[in-house]
């Protein structure tokens, strides 16, 4: 007799959540890793692991939303609504990256991924609610200017994060200079009231 469906559901969860846990170190580690080796870190079957996701691609992209999933819990732990705003935007940057930066093979992969602007955009959402949310409390305060596009900011405030972890990860900075520079690049950026002397106190 089969199992009723509501262990049924319970299990396949359970693999799945097993499944995603396990497939970010090992594409971390190796990210032309196949299926199989994916199966054998988390415990389950080659054909359960195909039953969730049907190709490499597919649970590629369920890693990606697994990966970007934790980067958003780590930067909503920094509390984003407590003291200046700008302090509070670089505790986000710095979570986010500091996430990031336990798969920093796979992100790499993942960046290099040919994605549709609105896949890109959708990829990094949860990322830009949190920042946008930080740019307009700054705003509200008056701690930072508002003559430039949120939306435009919240892409420059991304691309930059990037930049200062290429620039780290490829050994031309340190992660000292790199955090600095991406510190004083935003404060300028956004022309945040204070921001030169936040940025030195934190040195």
């Amino acid at each position: 007799m089969s199992p009723p469906p509501r262990k049924r559901r319970a299990d396949a969860h359970r693999s799945r959540a097993a499944i995603l846990d396990a497939a970010p170190r090992v594409l971390d580690a190796d990210p032309d890793a196949g299926l199989e080796a994916v199966a054998v870190a988390a415990g389950v079957t080659r054909q359960t692991v195909y039953a969730h996701f049907p190709s490499r691609e597919q649970l590629l992209l369920a890693v990606v939303d697994r990966v970007t999933e934790e980067a958003a819990a780590a930067m909503d732990a920094v509390e984003l609504d407590t003291g200046p705003a700008a302090e509070a935007l670089m505790r986000l940057l710095e979570a986010g990256m500091k996430a990031a930066r336990r798969y920093p093979v796979l992100l790499q992969r993942i960046a290099a991924l040919r994605v549709s602007p609105p896949a890109d955009r959708d990829r990094h959402r949860p990322v830009a609610d949190r920042i946008e949310q930080v740019i307009l409390r700054g705003r509200e305060s008056g701690e930072f200017d508002d003559r430039l596009p949120v939306d435009w900011l919240v892409a420059a405030t991304i691309r930059l994060g990037h930049m200062a972890s290429e620039e780290r990860d490829a050994g031309r900075m340190t992660g000292t200079a790199a955090q600095d520079a991406l510190r004083t690049s935003l404060f300028r950026l956004l022309d945040a009231t204070g921001g030169e002397d936040v940025s030195r106190a934190r040195r």
